[in-house]
């Protein structure tokens, strides 16, 4: 084998591995650690009606009806959402301390307010939806058979960590049982 050969011979190989992909991260515990989700605005439309289509394919295999996006539930949801990263840490209570019912009621929502779930996080929105679905208290906010209007909203920090708030709203006649969850 000539020099030449030899060297072409390291040199493919070198840029065969380049090519070839790399194991994924693990942590202390053995499992992947988590892709960061960055949201771009491209998507953040999307996010909304995927959020909105899974919670009511969940609503409907339960045999409750479907919900709508209703703007000033996400208004109410955005606000909250933003607060929630500005006081670093996930509870219901805003910085001023207004409640959920105050939230949506600022924002102008003719109807009850049932229910609200919140989430610090850096998954996904239908990882997130699969999180508060496995807990019976936001669970059932999700599933509230009162529940006609949905309200979705997120906040994301530069680090990447969101700031997930849903809400959801029933017509004006229907008791309010205010629900938190986490």
């Amino acid at each position: 084998m000539t020099r030449f050969s030899y060297l072409l011979s390291v040199g493919l190989l070198a840029l065969a591995a380049c090519g070839t992909p790399s194991a994924p991260l693990v942590g202390t515990d053995g499992k992947p650690l988590p892709r960061l989700y960055k949201i771009n605005d491209r998507d953040s439309a999307a996010i909304e009606y995927r959020m909105l289509d899974s919670v009511n394919v969940l609503r409907q295999s339960a045999g409750a009806p479907p919900v709508q996006l209703n703007a000033q539930l996400n208004a109410a949801a955005a606000t909250h959402s933003r607060d929630m990263s500005v006081q670093n840490r996930p509870w219901h209570f805003g910085s001023d301390g207004s409640s959920p019912i105050d939230r949506v009621r600022r924002a102008g929502y003719a109807g009850v307010m049932l229910g609200e779930n919140i989430s610090e996080t850096y998954e996904t929105e239908l990882e997130t939806l699969s999180a508060w679905m496995q807990a019976p208290d936001t669970r059932s906010i999700i599933l509230d058979r009162n529940a006609t209007d949905l309200g979705f909203a997120w906040y994301q920090e530069a680090s990447g960590k969101i700031w997930w708030t849903l809400v959801l709203g029933g017509p004006s006649g229907v008791t309010q049982t205010m629900a938190l969850a986490q």
